[in-house]
């Protein structure tokens, strides 16, 4: 396994659309970059990463929303402060396609890996269909809801050439923009 460079706005890769993981590429090599995804999306630190954004230009993409386990025992950190244990459910989404089930909309302050540092409220369905393979080429078909509904719509965003600042108005993307640059000179 590896750390993986994400790519950041404004490398041209993001705008890719990526192409579908063919039947044959269901193998030893997919396994390993998924594992490097997910340590690279750990790393950074991050809930969903999609493939281009390690520079493979494939319809691929993980998501773990690390979730506190309310129902665990605390953990202390080193002031001796409890928090819930954060619980794992790391995700892999080969080939998917989603299909927004509702007119209602939720929004969340979203942020990207390949924007660092930078939010800013998206507005998406708040359900979705999605149709996807796992690792093994099967296939699923699962209703989504909340964030993970959200996590998916972003980094599927990111399968069709989309980052989400490209979800919010000239002006505030030009703002977003301008941010970065300053956050990337100082």
């Amino acid at each position: 396994m590896a750390i993986r460079e994400i790519i950041e706005v404004p490398d041209p890769r993001l705008k890719l659309v990526s192409e579908p993981v063919k039947p044959e590429e269901f193998n030893d090599d997919l396994k390993l970059l998924v594992e490097d995804m997910f340590e690279t999306m750990y790393a950074a630190p991050g809930i969903g990463l999609a493939a281009i954004q390690v520079a493979i230009p494939k319809r691929l993409l993980v998501i773990d929303l690390q979730e506190p386990d309310m129902d665990a025992e605390p953990i202390k950190d080193e002031d001796g402060n409890e928090h819930p244990p954060i619980k794992n459910d790391p995700r892999v989404f080969v080939n998917p396609v989603i299909t927004p089930e509702t007119e209602e909309m939720s929004t969340f302050q979203e942020g990207c890996l390949s924007l660092p540092e930078i939010y800013a409220d998206v507005d998406r369905p708040a359900s979705c269909m999605v149709e996807y393979q796992d690792l093994d080429g099967n296939s699923h078909k699962e209703h989504l809801t909340g964030m993970m509904a959200t996590c998916i719509q972003h980094e599927m965003d990111h399968l069709e050439g989309i980052v989400f600042i490209d979800h919010l108005s000239r002006l505030k993307r030009n703002m977003m923009l301008k941010k970065l640059r300053k956050l990337r000179a100082a």
